[in-house]
């Protein structure tokens, strides 16, 4: 390793963001309702925001995942009863998902388990510490994903 101190700050950065994510994922999982993965949280919340239909493509790339994860994270979702998955009339080999009444209460428990968790964390560091550190992690956030 240099002495570069870019190098020594990378790399502390990065640590500490992985530990972070790590810790995050753990905890959160935890409070999530019986059966709720991470995963499943995401894509409710991710429908339940847009409010659109999306294809399971079009998921599978915005939360950079392959086809084939989020297939199986759909087809979990769907027995739950928490999506509708319909095809395509146009072409029969597309599918659309939509969040349903069932996913829509799911994603709100999973919302009302985990915001404290995250309120309390803003609340000892300090909203306006928080505020401050959201561009620096958007701008991470943006730089990582053009790279794909």
């Amino acid at each position: 390793m240099s002495d570069d101190p870019i190098d020594s700050l990378s790399v502390a950065l990065f640590s500490e963001m992985f530990m972070a994510d790590q810790l995050a994922k753990s905890r959160l999982t935890k409070a999530l309702p019986k059966g709720m993965e991470l995963s499943h949280f995401s894509v409710l919340n991710h429908l339940a925001r847009s409010g659109e239909e999306k294809s399971p493509a079009q998921l599978a790339k915005a939360f950079h995942v392959t086809r084939g994860a989020m297939t199986n994270t759909l087809s979990k979702l769907e027995w739950a009863g928490h999506v509708h998955i319909r095809p395509d009339w146009d072409d029969a080999r597309r599918k659309f998902v939509t969040i349903s009444p069932a996913g829509r209460a799911a994603r709100d428990a999973a919302l009302q388990a985990i915001t404290p968790i995250i309120a309390n964390m803003v609340t000892k560091i300090g909203p306006d510490r928080v505020r401050q550190a959201l561009p620096v992690l958007r701008e991470m956030r943006v730089m990582l994903s053009d790279l794909e």
